[in-house]
């Protein structure tokens, strides 16, 4: 009982703390991409690469934009971990799909990546082609950012107190922004069945 307690008194203080202006910044930047008919590309690994596919779905039916995720597409996926590594397969993706200076990439990220510890390395170089194609980047991070905290245009680093939960909480809250953001009026087109 007193954990469920603490665990639902955290969530609250993360809604509290979480920085309205930094979301409507990543609004803005969506705003852009879907008045240009640019593309989103969504990038994240584990429960985060789970939420990118879920984005996608929501990005594409109710705000109408043009989004993809790497981690849909398993043959391809484990095809150039199997042939070229891991740390490479976010950012061959990204080559061929022609990402260029017109588009976003979207990162969904506990840690945001980190070279020093070898952590997210797969983001990290996404995150450089990204940059060096001129395109926009957006995330959503737990506390500390990482790499993506630092490479964004926008970041919004999730207000974790507590960094025992930090995984299950910065997962939860980039379900709840994206879903915020897909129901923005300004970036909503469709509406939903229910």
């Amino acid at each position: 009982m007193k954990f469920i307690k603490n665990y639902l008194s955290e969530l609250k203080l993360t809604v509290d703390n979480l920085d309205i202006k930094i979301i409507l910044k990543i609004i803005n930047l969506i705003k852009i991409v879907q008045k240009k008919k640019s593309r989103i590309f969504f990038i994240g690994v584990g429960g985060s690469a789970s939420n990118c596919s879920h984005a996608v779905n929501d990005f594409r039916k109710l705000a109408g934009i043009e989004c993809y995720t790497p981690t849909d597409n398993v043959s391809e996926l484990t095809a150039r971990t199997n042939d070229e590594g891991w740390a490479t397969v976010f950012e061959s993706w990204l080559k061929i799909s022609k990402l260029n200076k017109n588009d976003l990439v979207f990162v969904m990220s506990v840690g945001g990546g980190d070279a020093a510890r070898n952590v997210s390395v797969n983001i990290i170089n996404a995150l450089n082609f990204a940059k060096k194609k001129k395109a926009k980047i957006c995330s959503i991070t737990g506390t500390h950012g990482g790499y993506a905290g630092k490479i964004s245009n926008v970041c919004l680093k999730v207000p974790v107190i507590n960094q025992k939960n930090l995984t299950p909480l910065s997962e939860s809250f980039q379900a709840i922004i994206w879903h915020l953001i897909v129901s923005y009026p300004e970036i909503q087109k469709f509406k939903t069945k229910w």
